[in-house]
C-alpha cells in the first residue's frame, strides 16, 4: 500500500473547492457533471446526515435546472413507487412520512429518516404546479421484496385481467412454503431440498409483458406507469428468485446478480422516461460500493461489477460518479443484521487510507477528478472505507476497508471531513443521543 505524504495533500490541496454550504457551494460538482444524463451520487455509509443532505441539494438543482425526471435509490420497487405516486400526486398519502411508511424492512432508518422526508416533501412541492407529464419521479432498484412485489403483481392484475390475476397466483404460491421469509426459500431451493420456482417465475414476467398491448388500451399516462410498476415487480421476483437461491452458492455470485438487476432496472427506467417523450435524465443514490467503478477496487480484482462499472461501459462519459467519504464523526448504523439502529462513534480514518490523505488536505471541499490534474495524484492504490448498515469499529480494518485507485473509481470526490449520524423516524432504546463513549472519537 502506497505511503501518504504530506507533499500529496499540498498538491491536491491546489485542485479542491471548498465548501461552506452556501448557494455556490455546489457549483464546482456541476462543473464536473456538465452535460450528463446519468449523475451517480455515492455515500461512504448508510448513516450520515451530510451525505443524504448534499445529495439532495445537488439533485434538486439537477432537477431545477438540467431537467433531470427521476431519483433511483438503492431500494426495493414497489416500497419506493409508494413514495414515487405520492411526489407525483397520486396516492392516498398525506405526508412524506405517510409515504415512507412501506419501509419496515432492515434497514428502516436508510429511506426512513429526517433527510429523506425534506428531499421528498421538497419534490412533492416542486412537482405539484407541474403538468402530470412533466413531474419527477423516484424509483427504487433494489431486489429483496420478492414476495411483496409478486403481490403487487397480482394486485395489478385484479385491477385489469383476473384471470390474469388467477394464473399469477398459482404460480407464485411455489413460494409460499416458505411462508413469505425469501432466505429461508433460497435455503431449501438452493440446497435441492424443496422445487425452485424459476420457471413459475420466469413464465409470469413473460405473460404480462405479452399482455402489455391489451392492457395499456386504456387512456392515460396513469395506465403506462402501472403496466411498468407491474412488470418491473415480475422482474423483481424473477430476479430475486435467482438471488436468494444464490445466497447458498457464493458471495461474487449474489453481488453481481444485485448489481446487474439494479443496472438493468436503471436502464429500463431510462428506457421508460424515453418512451413518453422525456430525455431520460436520471439521479442514482447508492453506496459508493455500487457507483464506484469496482474495476478499480479489490472488489474487481475479485470478481465483482458494480452498477458504476456497468453504466460506464454502457453509457460512456454520459455518466458521471461522485463518490462521499469521510475522516470521523457519528452514524446511524446497527451491530449485527436486524439489530436496532444505533448512535455510533465513527473512528478516525486508518494510515494510508484516501480519508486521511482527505483530511489531511483540510475542511469539507470538492475535488474534481475527471479533466483534472488531481487524476494522476490518486492513481495510487490506497485504503477506503465502507460502512454499510452495519458498523463494527472493533474489526474496523477487515470489516470496512478495501483497496482502491480512486482516480479511476470516480469522476469526482465530495469529502466531508466530519459528519454526523441521520436521525431516523423510528427511535428504539439502543437511539441513545446523549451517551457518545467517553473516548469518543478514539472509542471502540
Amino acid at each position: 500500500m502506497t505511503r501518504i505524504l504530506r507533499t500529496d495533500a499540498q498538491e491536491l490541496r491546489e485542485h479542491v473547492t471548498h465548501m461552506d454550504r452556501g448557494p455556490s457551494s455546489l457549483d464546482a460538482v456541476f462543473g464536473t457533471i456538465g452535460d450528463a444524463s446519468l449523475v451517480l451520487l455515492g455515500e461512504a455509509s448508510h448513516g450520515s446526515h451530510e451525505f443524504y443532505d448534499i445529495r439532495a441539494h445537488i439533485t434538486r438543482r439537477l432537477i431545477e435546472e438540467k431537467g433531470f425526471e427521476a431519483v433511483a435509490v438503492e431500494a426495493d420497487w414497489p416500497d419506493a413507487y409508494r413514495v414515487n405516486r405520492y411526489v407525483r400526486g397520486q396516492g392516498a398519502d398525506g405526508s412524506a412520512t405517510e409515504a415512507l411508511a412501506d419501509f419496515q424492512r432492515f434497514p428502516q432508518w436508510m429511506w426512513r429518516n429526517t433527510a429523506v422526508v425534506d428531499f421528498v416533501e421538497w419534490l412533492a412541492a416542486f412537482n405539484k404546479p407541474r403538468a402530470a407529464t412533466d413531474r419527477a419521479g423516484f424509483y427504487g432498484l433494489d431486489l429483496y421484496s420478492l414476495y411483496r412485489s409478486a403481490e403487487a403483481v397480482i394486485g395489478y392484475l385484479d385491477e385489469v385481467d383476473p384471470e390474469a390475476a388467477a394464473r399469477a397466483r398459482a404460480r407464485y404460491g411455489c413460494f409460499d412454503h416458505s411462508l413469505g421469509n425469501p432466505q429461508d426459500y433460497g435455503y431449501q431451493a438452493g440446497l435441492g431440498l424443496r422445487k425452485d420456482c424459476s420457471d413459475e417465475a420466469v413464465r409470469q414476467l413473460v405473460e404480462l409483458e405479452q399482455g402489455s398491448t391489451e392492457y395499456l388500451r386504456r387512456d392515460g399516462l396513469l395506465a403506462i406507469d402501472e403496466q411498468f410498476f407491474a412488470e418491473q415487480n415480475a422482474q423483481v421476483v424473477a430476479n430475486a428468485e435467482q438471488y436468494y437461491r444464490a445466497m447458498f452458492t457464493g458471495r461474487v455470485n449474489t453481488w453481481n446478480l444485485r448489481d446487474r438487476h439494479m443496472s438493468s432496472t436503471l436502464n429500463e427506467l431510462r428506457r421508460h422516461l424515453r418512451q413518453q417523450g422525456r430525455a431520460g435524465r436520471i439521479v442514482v443514490w447508492e453506496h459508493n460500493s455500487h457507483i464506484g467503478d469496482a474495476r478499480a477496487t479489490s472488489m474487481g480484482a475479485r470478481g465483482e461489477l458494480n452498477v458504476g462499472q456497468l453504466t460506464r461501459e454502457s453509457v460512456g462519459n454520459d455518466a458521471v460518479l461522485i463518490g462521499f467519504t469521510t475522516f470521523e464523526g457519528t452514524v446511524a448504523a446497527a451491530s449485527d443484521w436486524d439489530a436496532p439502529v444505533e448512535l455510533k462513534a465513527v473512528r478516525p480514518a486508518i494510515e494510508g487510507s484516501v480519508e486521511q490523505l482527505f483530511h489531511q488536505v483540510g475542511g469539507d471541499f470538492f475535488l474534481p477528478i475527471r479533466g483534472s490534474d488531481a487524476d494522476g495524484l490518486l492513481r495510487q492504490p490506497l485504503y477506503e472505507r465502507a460502512i454499510g448498515v452495519i458498523y463494527r469499529p472493533r474489526s474496523e480494518m477487515a470489516s470496512h476497508y478495501f483497496q482502491a485507485r480512486v482516480a479511476e473509481q470516480f469522476d469526482g470526490v465530495v469529502h466531508v471531513d466530519r459528519t454526523q449520524a441521520l436521525q431516523p423516524l423510528d427511535l428504539t432504546p439502543a437511539w441513545e443521543p446523549d451517551r457518545v463513549p467517553e473516548t469518543y472519537p478514539f472509542g471502540v
